[in-house]
């Protein structure tokens, strides 16, 4: 699978893990990431570090930081929302310590390999792909301004 070589390690594990679960257990797996939620650290609560995701029917936000070369990624969703929250939760697990290059690369529909269409519904879909979109959009502006 070309896919499989764009993923950054930590992601394309989550991906195998996925992979390797049937039916409702992928949706207990994403709950389980729901539950491993972490939210935005106090210093990057500030206007200007927060931005929407205003194509996600859930209110999601993201905020992003540069650590080095490195990027990181915190989300602010809802709990009443844990499909969401879960699915944003394993981007930061999946994602967090890679490089701006690194996070570009990742496939759009990356998620597909997770069989997760198979367990939500396509405006949980379409929420998933938008949090990556601003992800990567994120991650390019740092590496090109």
């Amino acid at each position: 699978m070309s896919d499989a070589v764009a993923l950054p390690p930590k992601l394309a594990e989550i991906v195998a893990d996925f992979e390797l679960m049937e039916g409702r257990e992928k949706l207990e797996l994403l709950l389980e990431y729901a539950n491993r939620f972490t939210p935005f650290p106090a210093h990057l609560v500030l206007p200007g570090n927060i931005e929407d995701v205003p194509e996600c029917m859930t209110p999601v936000q993201m905020a992003a930081e540069m650590k080095g070369d490195k990027l990181y990624f915190y989300f602010d969703v809802p709990e009443e929302s844990p499909t969401v929250r879960g699915y944003a939760s394993l981007i930061m697990e999946g994602i967090n310590g890679c490089t701006p290059g690194e996070v570009i690369s990742i496939p759009a529909e990356f998620y597909f390999r997770m069989g997760l269409q198979d367990v939500l519904t396509p405006q949980r879909l379409n929420g998933m792909a938008a949090i990556l979109a601003h992800v990567k959009r994120k991650a390019s502006k740092e590496l090109y301004g």
